[in-house]
């Protein structure tokens, strides 16, 4: 994030959720909604980082699973495990995370750019880093979470 688009009191309100024992944040206005898992229909052919789809109130939406699109060891879904529906260029997709903490607040100016060593979990799509009391929150930038030819691969994109 450029420091010259940070303001003093500016907030960041985002969603946060834990993957393995890494904390990531997403901006809040990208969230439609966050939900318990339900049954997932796997998707022939579909890249390995989809589950597959669910119907959500009549509709069908692709479910990403951040295990598999971070490259970590998959994990047997549990009580804890949630589903976040986001607006991902003007595309509801959803993102199956280990555990949803909370709803944050943290000033701007708190958030750096990602240090060079994130170049291995996918620093394409990281916006920043920002230190907190005891930890590091990783915050991700859904938009390029997924890239048009992922969005065409599945069948997402008009062309």
């Amino acid at each position: 994030m450029a420091d010259d688009k940070k303001h003093d009191g500016e907030l960041l309100q985002l969603v946060t959720f834990s993957i393995d024992d890494e904390e990531f944040g997403v901006n809040i206005l990208k969230v439609q909604e966050i939900i318990r898992t339900m049954e997932i229909t796997k998707v022939p052919r579909a890249p390995a980082f989809v589950e597959g789809v669910i119907n959500l109130r009549g509709m069908v939406i692709p479910i990403i699973d951040l295990r598999r699109r971070f490259n970590l060891s998959p994990k047997v879904h549990d009580k804890n495990t949630r589903i976040i529906d986001c607006e991902i260029n003007n595309i509801l997709v959803g993102f199956v995370v280990d555990a949803v903490s909370e709803v944050l607040r943290i000033p701007a100016k708190t958030v750096e750019a990602p240090p060079p060593v994130v170049s291995g979990i996918g620093a394409d799509y990281i916006s920043g880093v920002a230190q907190l009391q005891d930890h590091i929150l990783i915050m991700l930038d859904l938009d390029k979470l997924l890239s048009t030819d992922d969005l065409e691969k599945l069948g997402l994109l008009q062309q």
